[in-house]
């Protein structure tokens, strides 16, 4: 395709304008550290949402989460020590009430909070979490959060926390050798509607994920250990890294069935995020 302007790496393309290429409001070389920082010091650290499914509709053949209960408790008080004071708790939600809840929370007005936090513990496929009722896909949860639905989040963190199957594959592990460790002046901009979005997964896609009918699930005990020690200290992604860490290093399963014995886990994140996030 001609042109000097912009396309896309769809196989089909676009025409690429005919203009010169677009120019970027701004240079990277321009900006100094605070461009790249969220603020995180308004009035209100935010709103949390925790929903916990862990009995399902006979329907559903879904067996019962033992234990997600501990990860909720858990969450609330690591979430509390990075200053979340409005948290929101809901236990076994219908499919209707998880959206509706995810609409609700968007109609809020963020004007004076940092960002939103929401997770969400279930049992879940590659494509889908499930509610007590049915199975809901991912989308379903965080569209209504998206900049064109939630104006007042416009700009700001939305971070998702995943705790669920994505699969049935099981990690057998690697042996790891030793060798291998080692302001203030207002602009505008014209965002992507996907932005400021980071979504963190306890396994990678098409995996198990696991958890301890006692201690809670794997994911979810890294994560508050870690957010509990470091997370007024730290970068958010880099909290996670830890948590990926810890869960891929210091977790093993130990199951009644042999097959199930000795598996392995790795979480994932994906990240939208433009700027540093610290809860400092």
């Amino acid at each position: 395709m001609s042109g000097s302007g912009d396309t896309t790496d769809a196989r089909s393309g676009v025409r690429a304008g005919s203009g010169l290429p677009t120019s970027s409001a701004e240079r990277y070389v321009d900006l100094d550290d605070s461009a790249f920082e969220y603020k995180m010091n308004h009035k209100n650290r935010g709103v949390a949402v925790i929903i916990n499914n862990d009995s399902f509709y006979p329907e559903t053949q879904m067996s019962d989460r033992t234990g997600s209960s501990v990860d909720r408790d858990k969450l609330h008080t690591a979430l509390s020590f990075v200053g979340f004071k409005d948290i929101i708790v809901e236990n076994n939600l219908t499919a209707k009430k998880m959206v509706d809840l995810m609409k609700q929370v968007a109609s809020m007005d963020y004007s004076q909070m940092d960002c939103l936090f929401v997770a969400v513990l279930s049992h879940g496929d590659e494509n889908h979490l499930f509610a007590v009722d049915r199975a809901i896909s991912y989308e379903m949860l965080t569209s209504p959060l998206k900049s064109d639905r939630a104006a007042s989040l416009i700009g700001k963190p939305k971070l998702f926390l995943f705790q669920a199957c994505r699969g049935e594959k099981l990690d057998e592990g690697k042996l790891l050798r030793s060798d291998a460790f080692p302001g203030g002046e207002s602009k505008q901009y014209f965002i992507a509607k996907e932005s400021d979005f980071l979504l963190a997964y306890s396994t990678v896609p098409g995996y198990y994920s696991w958890r301890n009918c006692a201690n809670g699930s794997w994911f979810v005990q890294a994560f508050c250990e870690v957010m509990l020690r470091d997370g007024r200290r730290l970068e958010f992604v880099q909290l996670l890294t830890r948590v990926n860490r810890m869960v891929s290093y210091t977790f093993q399963s130990n199951a009644s069935q042999f097959s199930m014995t000795n598996k392995k886990q790795s979480p994932c994140i994906t990240s939208m995020l433009t700027k540093s996030l610290y809860f400092a």
